[in-house]
């Protein structure tokens, strides 16, 4: 049985930090599931992922100590089931605007008499004869509350049975409340929409996360009790890392030297 280390972490009631994947590379998802981070997100949503390379990463993760999470494209049925099959110990569902669609994910997540996925010698069966034994305690189901409507219904949403938690999405969260992502943070309805989701989570004993751009805002977040978070993602992880190589060097990032070849 393999045990899901952020699932449980997250239910003892410590948060636990992740990385997005975005960029498609399988080389980069085995560098940073040995970081010691908690869990990392393949993005099949926004990502730059097809079948073939989000199967390459979910391998290249197993290699190392990170829990292996993907956010699925929409909530599809047949989509979350492969994603599952593949080895994903954990799904993100974007968009739950109900509790209908909370249950539309949930009944995808987890066998009968749980829900309604489908059992079938997919890679996770074929490597784990006793996977279909422990698979529905161990998978996390975490719904995207990203819109107004989301958040007026977020107690119906998350007291979905089969539903482990949310992630808020602030900035579809504020489109949706016709505010740019920009100005949000300078917006108190906005953060009141964030406090109301993350209140539902506390009545409804489920586990809250957020969307951050940065490691310094997941500890921000954590200190107010979400615990579902990420901390950057690939992409940022590697220019944050380039823009301080550059001024380290005394480069300001838009120069180039004439005549130079590589």
């Amino acid at each position: 049985m393999k045990v899901n280390v952020t699932k449980a972490k997250m239910l003892a009631g410590q948060p636990a930090f992740g990385y997005e994947l975005g960029m498609g590379s399988a080389l980069v998802a085995e560098a940073l599931a040995s970081t010691g981070i908690d869990y990392l997100q393949i993005d099949n949503q926004h990502g730059d992922w097809g079948p073939d390379s989000t199967l390459a990463a979910l391998v290249a993760i197993e290699g190392g100590s990170a829990t292996p999470i993907a956010r699925v494209a929409r909530n599809d049925y047949t989509m979350i089931g492969r994603l599952l099959d593949l080895g994903c110990m954990g799904i993100v569902v974007p968009m739950v605007h109900t509790a209908e669609d909370a249950k539309a994910a949930a009944d995808a997540v987890r066998f009968p008499p749980l829900g309604q996925r489908s059992c079938g010698w997919g890679r996770v069966g074929r490597n784990d004869p006793d996977y279909w034994d422990w698979i529905d305690e161990q998978v996390l189901l975490m719904v995207q509350i990203e819109s107004i409507t989301a958040v007026e219904n977020a107690e119906a949403i998350l007291s979905t049975a089969g539903v482990d938690g949310c992630w808020i999405g602030p900035s579809d969260l504020a489109f949706s409340m016709g505010i740019h992502p920009k100005n949000s943070a300078d917006d108190d309805r906005h953060a009141r929409a964030i406090e109301r989701a993350a209140e539902a989570c506390q009545n409804t004993g489920k586990i809250p996360g957020i969307a951050c751009g940065s490691p310094e805002e997941a500890a921000r977040r954590a200190e107010e009790g979400f615990r579902f978070l990420n901390a950057g993602g690939d992409y940022s992880l590697l220019m944050d890392s380039a823009r301080a190589g550059l001024k380290t060097v005394g480069l300001s990032g838009r120069e180039r030297v004439a005549g130079t070849t590589y």
